[in-house]
């Protein structure tokens, strides 16, 4: 809630069944969560994970989108990140001998939601 008493304006932005565990997307996604836009973007830049290049294209929409609505990239921060399993894909992998052994690709799904205002101490939730 801002000042006034009203919500302030939140925008998610939601991807599904990206080809990453989501235990690898989490490391990265709690790293930006409660940080500025701009703070959010140069930790992801830095950071030399494959699970940086979804979330910083997930921020950046939110961004834009968000923009669209009226709120202004200087003002902005990344209220949640939620990431979930998703679901995944059977494949074999090849024996000795002819043999084969099923194996699972893991999927995950992330929504991290842009807002507009400061992060209040009360809302942040420490894990």
């Amino acid at each position: 809630m801002s000042s006034d008493g009203s919500l302030s304006p939140e925008v998610w932005v939601k991807a599904k069944h990206i080809n990453i565990s989501a235990s690898k997307l989490r490391r990265v996604a709690d790293q930006i969560r409660y940080r500025s836009y701009e703070q959010a973007l140069m930790i992801l830049e830095s950071m030399p994970y494959r699970a940086c290049s979804p979330v910083l294209r997930l921020i950046s929409a939110a961004a834009s989108a968000g923009r669209t609505a009226g709120l202004s990239k200087a003002e902005l921060f990344v209220g949640r990140a939620e990431v979930g399993r998703g679901k995944y894909y059977k494949r074999i992998r090849p024996r000795a001998q002819g043999r084969a052994y099923p194996m699972r690709r893991h999927t995950c799904n992330v929504a991290p939601a842009v807002r507009h205002g400061r992060m209040r101490r009360d809302e942040r939730i420490d894990q």
